[in-house]
């Protein structure tokens, strides 16, 4: 097996890189590129065993041309089974429609959110397939509940081969200028500044990141991968835990936000 080593100044931010490759098991970045200069920076990832594949959040409307040709480097588009959403924001859901136009994949999303989806345009409910509350398993993907990190019908995917866990929203940074891909333990105190304010407004109490810390160290990830920011890989993935366990954010600071 052969994780991804690379240095921030290595990297391919345009055309992606493979996070995981045993041969037969890849765990896949699928880049930035140009279009989202100007939007809210996300990422999308794509995971392949054999011929097919499971896409994680890939994302909305504007980002749907890119990350189709980054998913075609590959895999074929109709090699596609599985598409997972974490939740129901836009930049995560809002490509729905053209995902089930381009691919024959299911879609997997929280049963929370699935009588929303006609707001996007989606009539046809066959091929939706509800997330309960508790979880479910796609392959050897585990879709395990996170709820009210922040959306109250949150899940993430941990990849049992790859030992990468995709954390959606959680581990979310907003970039300023430099944009990176990796967070390591060098780099991770500089991180906390632009990762903070989005855990302190969106997440809701430090109950629930207690909840999901003591969740997700049993699977001792090797990468944790969320949906905007960086990755955090080895030693940052403790440093990262350590951090979102001791966080007041949410509820416990309602009287911070409101003044």
């Amino acid at each position: 097996m052969s994780y991804c080593t690379k240095a921030n100044s290595e990297v391919d931010y345009e055309n992606g890189e493979v996070l995981y490759d045993d041969g037969e098991h890849k765990f896949i970045w699928l880049g930035w590129g140009k279009l989202e200069d100007g939007l809210i920076q996300t990422n999308q990832y794509l995971v392949v065993q054999g011929t097919k594949g499971i896409l994680l959040d890939p994302g909305g409307i504007h980002i749907f041309p890119k990350v189709v040709s980054n998913v075609t480097k590959y895999i074929d588009l109709d090699d596609i089974q599985y598409i997972f959403f974490s939740h129901q924001d836009p930049d995560v859901s809002s490509g729905i429609p053209m995902w089930l136009s381009v691919t024959p994949a299911n879609i997997y999303i929280s049963e929370l959110w699935v009588r929303f989806l006609p707001h996007f345009g989606i009539t046809d409910l066959s091929r939706i397939k509800g997330v309960p509350d508790s979880g479910t398993k796609i392959d050897y993907l585990d879709i395990i509940p996170a709820h009210f990190m922040h959306s109250p019908g949150n899940h993430i995917a941990y990849d049992t081969k790859a030992n990468i866990l995709f954390s959606a929203d959680i581990g979310a940074a907003v970039f300023g200028g430099n944009k990176y891909l990796f967070v390591d333990d060098d780099n991770f105190n500089s991180h906390i500044n632009i990762m903070e304010g989005f855990h302190k407004r969106y997440v809701a109490s430090s109950n629930a990141c207690k909840y999901f810390v003591n969740k997700i160290r049993s699977l001792n990830p090797h990468m944790i991968t969320p949906q905007h920011g960086a990755i955090f890989r080895e030693k940052a993935v403790d440093m990262f835990l350590n951090w979102l366990s001791s966080l007041r954010c949410g509820a416990d600071i309602i009287d911070e936000i409101s003044r």
